[in-house]
């Protein structure tokens, strides 16, 4: 499908006004890139913790905010009518608001374009005795080998990643069949399905993200493990009924550090707690985290720039 890319530079006082007019003329969406946005996800304003951030970013102008809409080939031609919609907006306000440049540009892009190219560089990927394969290649599993078939076209986790691919291989060390494991932040789902691939006895998947939370009980029904995994739309800290076995949480540093106290609570005796999505300057401030709240240190892996934590109760 072919689409208009109209691109207007504003600022972040107008964005939400300019988006407003553009979507009143586009059927595939509008899309806002404030640097704005990012610093405050960092420092927390949202209420929502990020801790990896590229530092060139802040050296970004924050004046310039980018307001893409995409637009039908057949609309082209009602750019300027759109852009004097904007004009008009911007004299409205009097100079109360900045409205910045409004410069604009335009594209034609081909929306499903970065879908054909990412499954075409998309292989199978062998984390010991778990293979997770896309749903449209076939593959047939060897001996020793449990497949995990992923449609991971809307949540993060395809195993491809190293922090994903570290929790898998080593979940494997410490599952014991039976096992009830309880997966936070499940993204795609693959952790917990390949813990109930492996033996697990029930897996508890839990995630604020609802299209996470779909894209996991979709990615369960298509492994045939349904019966065992449960997922739900849930912060982990709201729930104080859950024990398991094994919990597994790739995030970030500072979520896991925010949920250091939370953790242990839902672990059983005995247990274990596999960490990833950890940076390596992090990584010390996880490990004292769960130190305080009772974990010891079980072992370290590290692959690329991330770092990943296998703990117990001491």
């Amino acid at each position: 499908m072919k689409y208009i890319e109209l691109t207007v530079h504003t600022t972040s006082e107008a964005s939400e006004l300019v988006a407003d007019i553009l979507w009143n003329y586009t059927e595939g969406g509008v899309a806002v890139s404030d640097i704005a946005d990012v610093i405050a996800l960092q420092n927390g304003q949202y209420g929502i913790f990020w801790d990896y951030l590229d530092e060139s970013l802040q050296a970004l102008p924050r004046s310039d905010v980018l307001v893409k809409a995409f637009l039908l080939p057949e609309k082209e031609g009602e750019i300027p009518k759109i852009m004097q919609e904007i004009y008009a907006c911007r004299d409205r306000a009097a100079g109360e608001i900045p409205f910045g440049t409004l410069e604009e540009t335009k594209r034609v892009i081909d929306g499903d374009d970065w879908i054909d190219i990412w499954k075409k560089h998309f292989r199978p990927i062998h984390l010991n005795h778990i293979v997770v394969v896309p749903e449209w290649i076939d593959y047939e599993e060897g001996p020793d080998e449990k497949v995990v078939v992923l449609d991971s076209n809307m949540a993060f986790g395809t195993g491809e990643h190293e922090t994903t691919a570290m929790c898998v291989e080593l979940m494997q060390d410490f599952l014991q069949g039976g096992d009830v494991v309880l997966d936070v932040g499940c993204g795609s789902g693959i952790l917990g399905i390949a813990a109930a691939k492996l033996g697990a006895g029930q897996c508890f998947l839990t995630d604020i993200d609802p299209i996470a939370v779909a894209s996991s009980k979709h990615n369960a029904e298509k492994n045939g493990v349904e019966n065992l995994v449960t997922v739900k739309e849930s912060n982990l800290v709201d729930d104080t009924s859950m024990k398991a076995d094994l919990i597994l949480a790739n995030i970030t540093a500072e979520i896991l550090v925010h949920l250091a106290p939370a953790i242990p609570s839902h672990l059983k005796e005995g247990g274990a707690v596999i960490l990833s999505g950890i940076l390596p300057d992090r990584a010390d401030k996880v490990k004292a985290a769960f130190g305080a709240a009772g974990l010891s240190l079980l072992r370290e892996v590290r692959r690329g720039e991330w770092v990943a934590l296998a703990l117990r109760r001491a």
